[in-house]
């Protein structure tokens, strides 16, 4: 952890540009440990990770062992390396992060964080004997230190606006940022993108050789349906994927949010192109649905039903939307569980029924009254309403990010340790001047969860969201392991 402090000072002083070009050089020092090395590499601003957790499981189906590299982390680093999805030991981590820093200081190859994460998992699935990876891009695509592993199944969830003052600030721009990743002879998967977007990446594209392209909506279609609820009361849907090789039927999308159907057709598109390059075998359908079932991936839309702060009781949800896009997306299911409090703790079925105890509005289609009124209905008039608790990178659009959640809902601003952290008071700055409920400032995390508790009454509910890093902090308070 000293080190990759160290990493984030840049004591060297050189240019980003200048670290991110001693990526490949790294890995040639390093006896270039993705040589052997197959899979995908998934870009996009939003649906990374759980396309990534829903293609581990889809590997996994085949009997081949799989690598995975997750980004960012949320408690420990070596959550960045995965093997069948299971992080691997802080041991085997170190071990290889040593053999990467040997390295970078014999042969005077400073990185960014990004660069060590990529090579540390390259060195250890080449140790492990692991020769298939899903890998998740950082920032960007070309420029992404991921990039460099050559892996030649290139997957593009989707485009928004994020990371502006380094991918551009358009729709367009940023599209041709990401899908510059892509290299000639690659098989691309493209998720829905906006047509500003799309019309980028048709650009990009033209200019390379020998691609195999599968886009949704294209030649990759899905539809999903309702199976009934889960023990919690959350809807259940399974989901039909047409790829260009064949339709899996009836496949289980666990992870919550409607938002996930699109991530699970990506994924399953991305390992049917994996099959087609031959470098897995095509999944059979009982595994494949058994290990979809058993997909999880935490920090985005994670309940805890009954979580402890000291004395408190109650429900926390933790979100790793990071901008507004994202938390657009994911607002129906926040206002979901906000009906649940107001039913008494009994879960609504799905989103038409949490709309109605809404006030008959969902977050991403605010009709009359706005987000204050659909989510003053859904706390009720006897329930505390929920608490967020909120924290961003100093880049973000703030007041986007909290627009699609009711305006009355109380709110704790708070920063963590990263360097890149907004301070709360710069964070309540920018907050829209429309905003109704109390709002208070912490230090840390552990602070503005004990302030959100005290807000939230017992068994209220707290909604953490606006940083993975804030989720991760949130995680570890809680009490729960890195998963």
């Amino acid at each position: 952890m000293d080190l990759l402090a160290k990493v984030h000072e840049n004591p060297h002083g050189l240019s980003r540009e200048a670290r991110q070009a001693n990526v490949p050089k790294l890995l040639a020092a390093l006896g270039d440990p993705a040589r052997e090395l197959r899979g995908m590499l998934v870009v996009g601003t939003n649906g990374k990770g759980s396309t990534c957790a829903f293609a581990v499981s889809a590997v996994a189906a085949t009997g081949v062992r799989v690598g995975s590299m997750p980004s960012p982390h949320l408690q420990e680093p070596r959550e960045r390396i995965r093997v069948d999805g299971v992080p691997v030991s802080r041991a085997a981590y170190t071990a290889a992060f040593a053999e990467v820093w040997r390295a970078i200081e014999h042969h005077a190859l400073p990185v960014l964080s990004q660069g060590l994460f990529a090579t540390t998992a390259a060195v250890h699935f080449r140790r492990a004997g692991v020769g298939l990876a899903v890998a998740e891009a950082s920032i960007g695509g070309s420029r992404a230190a991921a990039a460099e592993l050559g892996l030649d199944v290139k997957v593009l969830t989707g485009v928004g606006l994020d990371h502006t003052r380094l991918l551009g600030g358009s729709l367009a721009q940023i599209a041709q940022a990401k899908i510059a990743a892509v290299r000639d002879g690659d098989h691309v998967v493209i998720g829905r993108l906006e047509p500003e977007a799309a019309t980028s990446a048709e650009r990009v594209l033209k200019e390379r050789t020998g691609l195999t392209v599968w886009r949704i909506g294209h030649e990759v279609h899905y539809t999903a349906r309702g199976a009934g609820h889960d023990g919690q009361g959350a809807p259940q849907t399974l989901g039909d994927v047409t790829t260009p090789r064949g339709v899996p039927r009836a496949l289980p999308c666990p992870l919550p949010g409607a938002h996930q159907h699109h991530n699970l057709a990506v994924a399953i598109a991305a390992v049917d192109a994996l099959a087609e390059r031959g470098h897995v075998q095509q999944p059979a359908d009982a595994p494949l649905r058994t290990r979809l079932a058993a997909t999880r991936w935490p920090g985005r839309l994670e309940l805890v039903p009954q979580a402890r702060l000291g004395t408190w009781t109650g429900r926390v949800l933790l979100e790793g939307a990071t901008n507004p896009q994202g938390v657009a997306t994911v607002a129906p299911e926040i206002l979901r569980h906000a009906a649940a409090r107001a039913a008494g703790g009994h879960t609504v079925g799905g989103h038409a029924a949490a709309a109605r105890a809404a006030g008959g509005h969902t977050a991403a289609g605010q009709a009359a009254g706005g987000p204050a009124a659909a989510g003053r209905t859904a706390a009720g008039d006897d329930a505390a309403p929920p608490v967020l608790v909120f924290a961003a990178m100093d880049d973000k659009d703030v007041s986007g990010m909290l627009a699609p959640l009711p305006t009355h809902w109380p709110l704790v601003l708070t920063r963590t340790g990263s360097h890149q952290a907004a301070d709360p008071n710069s964070l309540h700055t920018r907050l829209a001047p429309n905003r109704q409920g109390p709002c208070l400032t912490a230090e840390d995390p552990p602070t503005a969860l004990h302030r959100a508790t005290e807000l939230a009454g017992p068994d209220g509910l707290i909604v953490i969201f606006g940083s993975l890093r804030l989720v991760g902090d949130s995680r570890t308070v809680l009490g729960l392991p890195p998963g």
